[in-house]
């Protein structure tokens, strides 16, 4: 925050810029003139944030200033400092939307605090405005990948079956893969995961987890009918780090265990065997 004052009494001037914290009031840098002509230098060379003006003045008047500064620097908050109680004065400094009225002889940590209120308001102003840009960053890139979306399903949309070919192929390759579900498929494709269902139970009349089920169902059984594998080695084969989970999958789909399944096949191949 950079502070301005501006009075041609230089040794009020000199006092406030050296006398006064002003970093303890949130101003990292004050710099004091004598003058309107000096004043209007300074604001178009350096970034002023808060200008603390006198009003009675030889030439051009703070009134005058503050009238310039609110045309040419909007964004400059002003305060008056000065030891005229004119009536006008401070009805003329309301119209020009200044931040303060200040009457000389005036403590320092009055003038500390008008500024530090000022300084507040400033900081306020600046964060809503850094939140109002961040929403709205937000809201362009919501409307980027809506577009995007768009795109992609008219892409889509033109081969459905082979686009579902390309899916059942990348399930039976990732099959033992404990990630693999619907949302995983999709960012794989660069697809919604509510197009890429749709357009697969389109295609095949069954939902993408369901087909996964059925697939990692069906090459257990095929595990499971070599002897050599265990039923939790299975499990992992076939996608399923959690046995238990396999346990009841399995059992809801076959109707028996894992075990159950295997005792059951290997006592029909020796029966076989013997009957040979």
């Amino acid at each position: 925050m950079r502070l301005l004052i501006v009075d041609d009494e230089i040794i009020a001037a000199d006092a406030m810029l050296e006398n006064i914290p002003w970093r303890g009031y949130g101003i990292d840098e004050a710099i004091a003139v004598y003058n309107v002509r000096d004043a209007k230098r300074v604001i178009m060379e350096k970034r002023i944030d808060i200008l603390l003006s006198d009003i009675e003045m030889p030439g051009e008047n703070g009134i005058e200033l503050i009238r310039w500064v609110t045309e040419n620097y909007p964004e400059v908050e002003c305060v008056f400092v000065t030891c005229h109680a004119k009536f006008e004065y401070a009805i003329e400094a309301i119209k020009l939307g200044c931040e303060d009225y200040i009457l000389k002889p005036a403590t320092d940590e009055e003038l500390g605090k008008a500024i530090q209120n000022v300084v507040h308001k400033l900081n306020q102003k600046r964060e809503n405005h850094i939140l109002k840009e961040y929403g709205k960053k937000w809201l362009d890139d919501k409307m980027l990948n809506a577009e995007k979306y768009k795109e992609t399903l008219n892409k889509t949309k033109v081969s459905g079956k082979e686009f579902v070919k390309k899916v059942i192929k990348y399930i039976m390759s990732n099959i033992n893969e404990c990630n693999l579900t619907v949302s995983e498929i999709a960012d794989h494709f660069h697809v919604h995961p509510v197009y890429l269902n749709r357009t697969f139970k389109k295609e095949m009349d069954i939902s993408i987890s369901q087909f996964i089920i059925n697939e990692r169902m069906k090459l257990a059984v095929q595990l499971l009918r070599k002897a050599d594998i265990p039923a939790t080695i299975v499990a992992e084969q076939v996608g399923y780090t959690n046995y238990p989970h396999f346990y009841v999958m399995f059992k809801k789909y076959y109707g028996c265990s894992p075990s159950q399944y295997k005792e059951s096949i290997q006592y029909i191949e020796n029966n076989s065997t013997m009957a040979v």
